[in-house]
């Protein structure tokens, strides 16, 4: 059977302002961005080619990507630095809005700015929400079935498009049972987080590790202060009650 064909790349014009820096120099300043959806999870940049200060070295390379087309790969060189192959071209498109437009790779600018203000790991989605909201359910985490956490006093957080995620009081978790971790992650809508593993060996006939299970923002962005210095569990690894009631492992990006 033939495959039924992709469906069409999804370009918006976006109307922050949108700034890029490598080593202090910056890339790209623009009021005009484009939001393109590459994949359903999440938008890009893409900055018009007139809006990128930065030189522009053609790696001798090219990249082809079904919906998109073929990308000229490009060097991103300033004063201060040079990232390699950071950068991406496509003059024959087959979406018109990218001819005149460059992606530059995420990670390998050293800032990204929506106004005046840093934004990590990828575009704030227009259409995604984050809601954090006070709740009087009883919320109980359990590993190996062992209870790890419970509280009545959970912030429950739903972003579109993942499950529920509920935040509990440190002062409810089973703190003999943590164990650090060197892990942190970000992300464009909460912050950084950090990550603690949690050891059953001692509480549980099966017990085990199970690695970065757990994570906490501590300094959150403004939008999301309501889970400051909250603790929350992987819904898709750990079996989590509400009100007596066991919820069904969801599957999500983090599964």
């Amino acid at each position: 059977m033939s495959q039924p064909p992709s469906p069409p790349v999804r370009v918006e014009s976006g109307q922050k302002r949108v700034r890029v820096y490598l080593a202090g120099d910056l890339v790209a300043d623009t009021r005009a961005p484009l939001l393109v959806w590459e994949n359903a999870n999440y938008p890009a940049y893409y900055i018009p080619a007139a809006d990128v200060s930065a030189e522009l070295i053609p790696a001798g390379r090219c990249d082809r990507q079904p919906r998109l087309g073929e990308a000229e790969v490009l060097h991103v060189k300033t004063s201060a630095a040079t990232a390699e192959l950071a950068a991406r071209r496509y003059p024959g498109s087959p979406v018109p809005e990218l001819r005149d437009a460059i992606r530059l790779d995420w990670a390998a600018m050293s800032e990204w700015l929506e106004e005046d203000e840093p934004v990590y790991v990828h575009p704030r989605d227009p259409y995604k929400r984050v809601d954090i909201l006070a709740s009087s359910r009883r919320v109980r985490i359990e590993l190996d079935g062992v209870t790890v956490a419970e509280s009545a006093q959970p912030r429950i957080l739903f972003e579109t498009g993942l499950p529920p995620r509920y935040y509990l009081p440190v002062t409810a978790l089973r703190m003999d049972l943590l164990r650090p971790s060197d892990r942190s992650t970000q992300c464009p809508y909460k912050g950084t987080a950090a990550y603690w593993s949690v050891d059953t060996t001692a509480a549980a006939e099966q017990g085990r590790l199970h690695t970065d299970v757990v994570w906490i923002y501590r300094s959150p962005l403004a939008e999301s202060q309501k889970i400051a210095g909250l603790a929350c569990f992987y819904n898709e690894r750990a079996d989590i009650y509400v009100d007596g009631v066991l919820q069904a492992r969801p599957k999500s990006p983090f599964s």
